[in-house]
């Protein structure tokens, strides 16, 4: 989003400085009159734009359950919240973080409420956090909003980290067993060529092979510019609704990934709706915010369902339930939460439960995969090294 440097008049008739974050030169001159603030320059700040040597450090859900926790802890301790702001940025090590704080820090001071000072920075907060931050603010509970959502990015970031130790192993196996075979295809098969003598008959496995390390090594650019064009069409696809749809239920039918993805879900979506209902975001506005951090389309589509069925007098487990994504357990958990008014307790009940879950299966999965993966590396190696050798040992066996 472009920044702008902005001088302006406040109501005392001071000059202020500072940077805002707008969609356009417009929408920034806009939202400082509505600060209450006389416009007397803005410029766009150039950008340079060239990524050479140049990364951008991301923001992780570590940082912001970190910065959560020292941001409450520094209002209740009646620091201002632009003075906790700034110190806070000065005591970040990651720049984009830091830069991002300093320049909320000079929005609240020049007059903008902190909601849409955090609001103009998407990429780093989520829409939890700003409906949190939101919530708090107007509701005069800011310092337990800000713990509400350290707990919240704390307990994602775990169920993140447990995701991601069971799916990191296989995704380097396979690439590294991607690279081997690339490798033996354009240096081993031709010097095994050289081995077979004239007028050997050659098995079809194998003159596959030698048919396909002669096209990788002669066409390599056709090659590239293929597997560029697929992985391109691939992803189209997956950007797209219907495909985004289509591989969400191949992901769920996956045999053992499909029920780590369901439970995942579930409880990130558990949680986070948890959160926000036990914060006072009204039961709708929840939703909507609880059904996209999923991380499921088809699970956000069923909340969405949700949501017009709430708005139209009904309950939100039936919904739930038709979708077929929610166990009955979940779904009469949320109905009996419904019934008593304690459906934020409830939820984060179901959301430990599906955490603990994960954790198991992902221990589980670590010691059911490795062997399965170093398989898959002997199954590819070996296969591809007995093919090379059966024109040898055919020549080996007709001269005898």
């Amino acid at each position: 989003m472009p920044v702008f440097n902005y001088e302006c008049i406040n109501k005392q008739g001071e000059v202020v400085k500072g940077q805002l974050t707008a969609d356009t030169l417009s929408n920034s001159a806009s939202r400082l009159k509505e600060m209450g603030l006389v416009v007397i320059n803005i410029k766009q700040v150039k950008q340079n734009n060239s990524t050479f040597l140049k990364i951008e450090k991301k923001v992780t859900l570590g940082d912001l359950s970190i910065f959560s926790r020292q941001f409450s802890a520094m209002l209740s301790a009646g620091i201002p919240i632009t003075k906790a702001l700034f110190t806070l940025s000065k005591q970040t090590e990651n720049n984009t973080f830091k830069h991002a704080l300093e320049s909320i820090s000079q929005n609240v001071e020049d007059g903008m409420n902190l909601t849409d000072a955090f609001r103009a920075y998407p990429s780093i907060f989520p829409a939890i956090y700003i409906s949190m931050i939101e919530a708090g603010e107007l509701g005069g509970m800011l310092e337990t909003a800000l713990n509400r959502l350290s707990d919240q990015l704390l307990k994602e970031k775990q169920l993140q980290d447990n995701v991601n130790s069971a799916t990191f192993y296989p995704k380097m196996v396979l690439g590294f067993a991607l690279i081997i075979f690339v490798a033996m295809l354009i240096y081993l098969v031709p010097v095994f060529q050289t081995f077979v003598p004239d007028g050997t008959p050659i098995p079809g496995i194998t003159r596959l092979i030698f048919n396909m390390s002669a096209s990788v090594r002669s066409n390599w650019l056709i090659w590239l510019l293929s597997v560029g064009a697929v992985v391109t069409a691939v992803m189209a696809l997956f950007k797209s609704d219907l495909g985004k749809n289509a591989w969400e239920r191949v992901k769920l039918n996956i045999p053992i990934f499909g029920k780590l993805i369901q439970k995942t879900v579930i409880a990130r979506f558990s949680r986070t709706l948890a959160t926000l209902l036990a914060g006072g975001i009204p039961v709708v506005q929840a939703l909507q915010s609880a059904g996209p951090t999923s991380g499921s389309l088809l699970l956000s589509n069923a909340v969405e369902e949700s949501t017009r069925r709430i708005e139209e007098g009904r309950n939100i487990s039936t919904p739930l339930e038709e979708s077929g994504l929610f166990p009955p357990m979940v779904t009469q958990m949320i109905a009996v939460g419904e019934e008593t008014g304690q459906l934020s307790e409830l939820l984060d009940q179901i959301a430990s439960f599906y955490e603990e879950e994960v954790g198991v299966m992902t221990k589980g999965l670590s010691s059911l995969i490795e062997p399965l993966m170093l398989m898959l590396v002997g199954v590819v190696v070996g296969g591809m090294l007995i093919s090379l050798y059966l024109p040898i040992f055919t020549s080996i066996t007709a001269s005898y």
